[in-house]
């Protein structure tokens, strides 16, 4: 995760003094002339990862200014909204080993917005995917599934609220998803009719209203998990951490491993990970098998929805975006 290494930052950078505090005060480096090297993760020109020459300590920073240009308030208020849910989920003592949420260190919002987090060593989800799709490594996959069921259960368990879902919340969620890819020409109006009238079958499911809030990564994508040994996880990029139904995250992880063998034109093999992977989630409930049929008889339209989501990317095609389309809508169905 250390990312592509683009230069040294200048002494005379305010961001070289944010860095030399940031370690000195909440990590406990105190170099009197520190140096540090810049390292730009994954091609994002958001987030980089700083080393330290001689200590060799490193710290992640997004930098907020840029997504939203000339709205300082803006990109100010999203970094601190990621602070502060970080500082949240932490005080469920989701912190060291099993299960880890990143610590954030800092802020600087004349810094172009910049938020200092904690560096976690580890292999993101997308590489064990990758590792499954690819060179059929099944197993590897298998196990981090494991481990990342047991993360997520852990969260959503911990700080479940006892007020009862509004899935009228994830149905707008639903109209606005569809009302970007009609924007972009991605789907026409019969498909929106066809969507709509799914998601009012889903709606009056009691099913869908019947869990209570927890609180939600909000992005639970490939990319914003990463494994240590055994069954270590961290959860990291939590901007979009809010209150919602278990299901959005749950449903987004088997979203995403549909996706990533639909991509490949394997679809059929995902639902061994997909499975493998609501099971292990219900196994840390009092009654595995009632987890097990509530999780699965709402997930399809979770994950219908994240299919729905990818294909509003640009970098997706005109013809898999219709395939995409296609599944959700079969997903949808399911109701």
């Amino acid at each position: 995760m250390i990312g592509h290494y683009v230069g040294h930052v200048g002494r005379a950078d305010p961001l070289h003094g944010f860095l030399g505090r940031t370690m000195a005060d909440r990590l406990g480096v105190r170099e009197s002339d520190p140096s540090f090297r810049a390292f730009r993760l994954s091609g994002s020109n958001e987030v980089y990862a700083y080393e330290e020459r001689t200590t060799r300590t490193r710290v992640i920073c997004k930098f907020f200014g840029p997504r939203f240009g000339w709205d300082r308030d803006k990109a100010a208020g999203t970094a601190h909204r990621e602070y502060e849910g970080l500082r949240t989920l932490r005080g469920y003592d989701l912190v060291g080993s099993p299960h880890h949420v990143i610590r954030p260190l800092g802020m600087d919002r004349d810094i172009n917005c910049v938020l200092a987090l904690e560096y976690y060593p580890g292999e993101l989800l997308s590489e064990a995917i990758n590792r499954a799709v690819h060179q059929h490594d099944s197993g590897h996959l298998f196990r981090r599934l494991t481990a990342l069921a047991f993360y997520l259960a852990t969260q959503h368990n911990r700080t479940a609220n006892g007020a009862g879902v509004d899935f009228d919340a994830d149905c707008r969620y639903l109209d606005s998803v569809m009302g970007r890819l009609r924007t972009r020409g991605r789907i026409g109006d019969w498909d929106v009719d066809e969507l709509s009238w799914l998601r009012d079958h889903w709606q009056v499911r009691p099913r869908m209203w019947q869990d209570q809030q927890v609180w939600l990564h909000g992005d639970a994508t490939p990319a914003n998990f990463l494994f240590g040994r055994g069954m270590d996880v961290a959860a990291i990029d939590l901007e979009r951490m809010k209150r919602g139904d278990r299901m959005f995250d749950v449903g987004r992880i088997a979203g995403e491993l549909q996706h990533a063998f639909l991509a490949v034109g394997d679809r059929d093999r995902a639902e061994q990970f997909i499975g493998h992977f609501l099971w292990e989630y219900s196994c840390h409930f009092p009654d595995r098998d009632a987890a097990f049929r509530s999780i699965t008889s709402r997930a399809p339209y979770y994950m219908a929805v994240n299919l729905l989501r990818i294909a509003r990317n640009d970098y997706i095609s005109d013809r898999y975006c219709g395939r995409l389309v296609d599944q959700a809508k079969e997903l949808l169905r399911a109701c």
